[in-house]
């Protein structure tokens, strides 16, 4: 199947392309935003082809040296070198590394503000005194797409320009991504939408416990191309003792932390099952919300939301 693309409400784009679905939205001055969209358009017409190409050593674990070619491959390979003591394929930073490629396109005199929302992995540009709200959705199994009204997002936050942040990530067990923690959602801001993406699911998997009602299975058996080979992932999580729930996600904000003090994360907002954390900013400026506080784009299957 080809690329396809359908316009949506509100000046946005749907763009389609096996299993790459995301969102373009931008805003300006009219004639650079359509010419903008024409060039994500175009670009995205060929970054399936470019991935499938490299997909053999995209699925390996990240080792010392990059052998990849491709500027998207490269991207995901560097997002995830930094957790290469670890487990880790350049797979993890997938979205994320697609989004901040299409962004770029947005990077002209006119666009004042724009975003890639790739399933929730979400690539932002902010000209200079632009800002954007940022919605987090903290749970998919309270989603339900009979709802036709507003969304309700269980916190809110701002993104300003001058905020170090120009990427947005979920991951989590319940995600459309495998993960081998028990965290509903790991939302993670970062530099770039690349090192978002590898963040969260590093910060994710970290937020794990060993408990009699957490069932796991080979991620080979859930997905037989799968990345992760036969290390279990997380398929099904029973209501826990909070007490578990808290040491799974103190063991996450710990994990959190040490990437903020490495500077591969800004901010972080973690939840499992009603409970979450917030690791605030080292700076100061962006009081990353609870639940129940106040945005708008929205990340991830289990995430966030723009506007």
């Amino acid at each position: 199947m080809s690329a396809q693309r359908t316009a949506l409400d509100g000046g946005r784009w749907h763009l389609n392309h096996g299993p790459i679905d995301l969102i373009a939205e931008a805003h300006g001055d009219a004639v650079e935003v359509a010419v903008a969209h024409e060039h994500v358009w175009r670009r995205f017409g060929a970054v399936l082809e470019e991935l499938v190409a490299e997909l053999p050593l995209l699925r390996q674990p990240v080792g010392a040296d990059c052998a990849l070619r491709g500027p998207i491959a490269r991207r995901m390979w560097e997002a995830c070198a930094p957790f290469r003591q670890s487990f880790i394929t350049p797979m993890a930073a997938v979205a994320g590394a697609v989004a901040q490629e299409l962004i770029a396109c947005y990077h002209r005199p006119g666009i004042e503000r724009a975003w890639i929302n790739n399933g929730g992995d979400i690539a932002l540009h902010l000209a200079p005194g632009q800002s954007a709200r940022v919605g987090l959705f903290a749970d998919l199994a309270r989603f339900d797409l009979r709802d036709l009204g507003p969304l309700s997002t269980d916190g809110r936050f701002e993104l300003r320009a001058e905020h170090p942040v120009r990427g947005v990530a979920t991951s989590g067990w319940r995600g459309r991504s495998f993960s081998l923690g028990i965290a509903d959602s790991v939302t993670v801001l970062a530099a770039t939408a690349a090192q978002a993406d590898a963040a969260a699911t590093v910060i994710a998997n970290a937020v794990d416990a060993d408990d009699a009602g957490i069932r796991r299975r080979p991620a080979s058996e859930c997905k037989d191309d799968s990345d992760l080979g036969d290390i279990p992932v997380t398929v099904d999580v029973a209501l826990l003792a909070p007490a578990v729930v808290q040491c799974a996600l103190d063991a996450g904000v710990e994990r959190a932390e040490a990437l903020q003090r490495l500077g591969l994360v800004w901010s972080a907002v973690l939840v499992c099952q009603g409970q979450w954390r917030v690791v605030q900013p080292l700076s100061s400026g962006l009081p990353a919300a609870p639940p129940q506080s106040a945005g708008s784009i929205a990340a991830d299957a289990v995430g966030s939301v723009f506007a």
